[in-house]
């Protein structure tokens, strides 16, 4: 990205509640390396099938992205760690040349001609030393080039008592400017998404993103659904007190996006059954997480609350449970278990 003239010190945060501290940084502005990853990006995802990240048209996602090629076509891979545009300022030129430097041993494996089709100017050979190098690094293809739908990119869901009304998708810093949320004049494709899986469908057009939204869903982080339990028998007491949820309210299959939810929980909406809903809504209507505890067709039919809107009466609930080690476990008969398995019934 350009700089500008540094603004004061600042925080960022959305009616979807959060709020972190950020180093004081330049006002963002499309850099030329990001304007090229961008539309490379777009470029390299019309031909390639396979993505699980949804339909075009894409917003690209500093996300870490390897793009490689076979005799199949053009096909992604993720580096150990993506670096969102504000998270530069903080990056340690060391640590971030030790994600080249990874990129560039598996680049260097392949044809010389992928390599120089997409680095052209030698990224790729060029030790990290500065934040000047930090910078080329984060708006590259290498980094911002994971092309990801809409709503999985930036995607809130239906909110009640803990944290208020619908949130907005516009965050005050990282997910405001850049050109991923309008059509390019080179051809790229804007926010308004297509329906990527049967269970995701887009959020609403009016969450604009950023230059630094771009695709690639979160980080390929282990699914949160490996800690399930194995018995239904570690229910906390906290469970017997069921809200009058009923399955009818479990919020829509939209999906929650990478910017806003855990990774290990949004990914799950890549690969889980179409029928499971994985995202229900608690007795305060604030949406929450529920894995099973059963393999399909073991007529176990209680779940694990994986997420719980921060705040919320199932928060604390949550919090309760797992401050003794034990998870928080529904029973078949409660509301939010009802809700996951309402379309299995």
């Amino acid at each position: 990205m350009t700089s500008n003239p540094p603004d004061p010190v600042h925080s960022e945060s959305e009616d979807h509640k959060w709020d972190i501290n950020v180093p004081n940084h330049p006002t963002r502005a499309d850099s030329p390396e990001y304007v090229a990853a961008r539309k490379q990006m777009i470029e390299l995802a019309a031909n390639t099938t396979g993505l699980i990240y949804g339909s075009a048209p894409f917003q690209d996602h500093h996300g870490s992205a390897l793009w490689l090629k076979d005799a199949q076509g053009w096909f992604l891979v993720r580096n150990l760690a993506g670096i969102e545009w504000s998270a530069q300022f903080c990056a340690d030129p060391a640590k971030v040349d030790l994600l080249r430097q990874n990129a560039k041993r598996l680049y260097d494996l392949l044809a010389p001609e992928i390599k120089q089709e997409l680095d052209p100017n030698g990224l790729l050979d060029t030790p990290i030393q500065d934040a000047a190098g930090v910078a080329k690094w984060t708006d590259s293809i290498f980094n911002a080039g994971v092309p990801l739908q809409q709503s999985f990119h930036i995607g809130v869901l239906p909110q009640g008592g803990a944290q208020g009304a619908q949130a907005s998708a516009a965050a005050t810093d990282d997910l405001q400017g850049g050109q991923d949320s309008a059509p390019d004049t080179d051809g790229a494709q804007g926010a308004q998404a297509s329906t990527p899986t049967a269970d995701q469908q887009p959020a609403a057009t009016d969450q604009q993103p950023t230059a630094d939204q771009q695709p690639a869903a979160a980080s390929q982080q282990p699914a949160a659904t490996s800690q399930q339990p194995a018995a239904t028998s570690q229910q906390p007491a906290a469970t017997s007190q069921q809200p009058a949820t009923t399955a009818a309210s479990a919020v829509s299959q939209e999906p929650g996006g990478v910017h806003h939810y855990p990774t290990p929980i949004v990914d799950i909406q890549l690969f889980k059954y179409d029928d499971f809903q994985l995202w229900v809504t608690d007795a305060q209507g604030n949406p929450a997480a529920v894995a099973p505890v059963g393999a399909r067709g073991s007529g176990n039919a209680s779940v694990h609350v994986l997420f719980a809107t921060p705040g919320s009466e199932l928060d604390a609930q949550k919090q309760a449970a797992e401050s003794a080690n034990t998870p928080l476990v529904l029973g078949p008969d409660h509301p939010l278990s009802q809700q996951a398995f309402t379309n299995q019934q």
